[in-house]
């Protein structure tokens, strides 16, 4: 197929761009404007992106005016009716649905770093009771790089996986956490013999 592309003309000095169509997977095709800036010393001016496309993606897809969101191509629909959210979580990191296999090995992963650092659990008492709960677990997961610095090298494909395991396995404990402050109880650890969800719930 010829490549497609689009013609922006400046009236005042007539320069001219050319500006590519990208086809998209799903959805309409997208103007690649990355030029326009340097050829013609503007910026675009869309609120709120309403209509831009800030970056390529093959993880998500969403149309909200069309109700459509697709996770790696599966219609989260389908997704919420046939799969649990490790298999999600596992689809999300690694491009495909696991194999009963590889969903073992992932639950065990994530099982492994169910855990936080009781320091961790000791920031908690420096909110107030009735602290937003997204507040409390923002700042403790930010906080998080200055107790599992091990991973940190963002350049290194094992070192991200090890922390999107972490961080997986770490919210529910997290959010937990943040909930039982909120009612001034003592926490509860996690408990692998629960399935991800159970540990939350």
């Amino acid at each position: 197929m010829a490549d497609k592309n689009f013609e922006l003309i400046d009236p005042a000095s007539g320069k001219k761009s050319l500006l590519p169509v990208r086809e998209g997977t799903v959805g309409p095709a997208v103007l690649d404007i990355a030029t326009v800036s340097k050829d013609h010393g503007v910026f675009t001016f869309d609120p709120g992106f309403g209509v831009t496309a800030s970056t390529e993606s093959k993880i998500t897809y969403i149309d909200g005016d069309a109700g459509v969101l697709m996770h790696r191509g599966y219609p989260i629909e389908q997704l919420a009716e046939k799969s649990s959210f490790t298999e999600v979580a596992y689809l999300l990191l690694y491009g495909e649905l696991p194999s009963a296999a590889q969903l073992q090995a992932f639950r065990h992963s994530i099982g492994h770093h169910t855990m936080i650092n009781e320091s961790l659990l000791r920031f908690f008492g420096g909110f107030h009771h009735n602290a937003h709960p997204m507040a409390m677990v923002s700042a403790v997961v930010a906080s998080m790089s200055a107790f599992y610095h091990d991973t940190m090298d963002i350049h290194n494909p094992r070192h991200r996986e090890i922390f999107a395991h972490r961080i997986i396995a770490k919210i529910p404990t997290i959010a937990a956490a943040a909930y039982k402050h909120s009612l001034g109880q003592p926490f509860v650890y996690p408990r692998n013999d629960l399935d991800y969800c159970s540990n939350l719930l």
